[in-house]
């Protein structure tokens, strides 16, 4: 099966149900009344690394950097029953409250044209930085496991690359520092990467903590 068609088996957390930028995309989550089996909270996490595929193609690779709680009736100020609505004569009464996830994107994923020699499939690579194309409405966002998170954070020649960190600290909200550095360290504790590239993941962590520690002291 292809890579980047949607499997049974992958975790779908929602889909696009608007943008706030190019590179800014809101997820709705999937709830009971979408789907048999919503996902949990836990896949919905800050820092979550995210798909975007459909039927035809992937599109973009995000980062899950911001949440909201949209609720309409917090809004209305009408008047209110004085209990809570009978099932029996609201039957078409719907939970309208919904969560939704602020997603920015950091690349896409690509796969090798050709096979080399003595390989049973191309192979997947990362290519980071602002996607050019642009994510239809209502495409599905998927969770992305550890084997395509280390794909993502490899280029085509098989060396580690982390080229988004710049543009993830200034892309990801008001959190920006604190979700690079949730990241750097979930990395160093992947057990994805090791020798010089483990060394690397961890010296970055390190100074982008002792960043974030005086900038809270100042």
């Amino acid at each position: 099966m292809d890579l980047f068609t949607p499997a049974p088996t992958r975790c779908r957390l929602g889909k696009v149900v608007k943008s706030n930028s190019h590179c800014d995309y809101v997820v709705q989550v999937d709830d009971a009344q979408d789907v048999c089996s919503p996902p949990s909270p836990e896949d919905c996490g800050f820092g979550q690394f995210v798909s975007f595929d459909n039927d035809s193609r992937h599109w973009a690779v995000g980062l899950v950097y911001n949440s909201q709680l949209f609720n309409p009736a917090f809004a209305n100020s009408g008047p209110r029953l004085s209990s809570e609505p009978d099932p029996l004569f609201t039957p078409d009464l719907v939970q309208e409250i919904r969560t939704l996830l602020g997603v920015v994107l950091v690349g896409c994923l690509e796969k090798e044209d050709d096979s080399p020699e003595g390989k049973l499939s191309p192979r997947t690579y990362g290519k980071q930085g602002i996607p050019q194309v642009v994510v239809p409405a209502n495409t599905s966002v998927y969770k992305m496991p550890p084997e395509q998170i280390h794909s993502f954070h490899c280029n085509q020649g098989g060396q580690t690359q982390f080229s988004y960190y710049s543009h993830l600290l200034r892309s990801g909200g008001m959190f920006a520092a604190q979700l690079a550095q949730q990241i750097l360290a979930e990395l160093v504790t992947s057990g994805l990467f090791s020798g010089a590239d483990q060394k690397a993941l961890t010296v970055l962590s390190k100074e982008l903590s002792w960043k974030n520690t005086l900038g809270a002291i100042r």
